[in-house]
């Protein structure tokens, strides 16, 4: 396994088909990246006190954080993208959301499916966002219900980082066959 995917006290990354890490991203533990997933230059995603699962066509951007406590895993949809310098610690984002730059989303709050956190948003600890839900602010609060564009914008986001994880992951020819093989992924 390369040095950037780290086997700590038995916990051990899980990467489906397709998924791409850059170089310079950090991948530590009870992580299970869901198929053609990309953690981007930077990005760190940290389990080593409990899990983290990312879904299918989801994407970390670059120096991005995702990190779970004890109590509070993280758990990421398919479809789900994590703009540049966003923390996401302990929570849950559902299917379609889209994370601003910068913004963090604390232990226990639940952004709810096809959700979009403006950045620099700060997203206190146990909020439930409602589905289809633009939330910003310090502290973060439910604005409205998204447009049928913002809607859009948060689908093609997604779709041009899945095309982004692929053109990555063959530039780079880093596909992990060691993580494939060791887990039967």
């Amino acid at each position: 396994m390369s040095t950037n995917v780290i086997t700590i006290n038995g916990r051990t990354p899980r990467l489906a088909a397709g998924t791409w890490i850059a170089p310079t991203a950090t991948v530590v533990g009870d992580v299970s990246l869901g198929q053609g997933s990309g953690v981007f230059y930077g990005a760190v995603l940290r389990a080593d006190m409990e899990n983290i699962t990312i879904g299918s066509g989801s994407n970390i951007q670059d120096t991005a954080v995702v990190h779970a406590d004890p109590g509070y895993p993280a758990h990421l949809g398919d479809q789900v993208s994590v703009g540049h310098g966003a923390v996401l610690h302990g929570c849950t984002v559902e299917a379609g959301s889209l994370i601003g730059m910068n913004a963090t989303v604390l232990n226990g709050a639940v952004i709810g499916k096809g959700s979009l956190v403006a950045a620099n948003a700060l997203v206190l600890e146990g909020t439930v966002v409602p589905a289809g839900s633009l939330v910003a602010g310090v502290p973060a609060k439910v604005r409205r219900p998204l447009t049928p564009g913002e809607i859009e914008h948060c689908r093609a986001n997604a779709e041009n980082y899945k095309a982004l994880t692929s053109q990555h992951l063959e530039a780079t020819g880093k596909i992990h066959a060691s993580a494939h093989d060791s887990h039967g992924l």
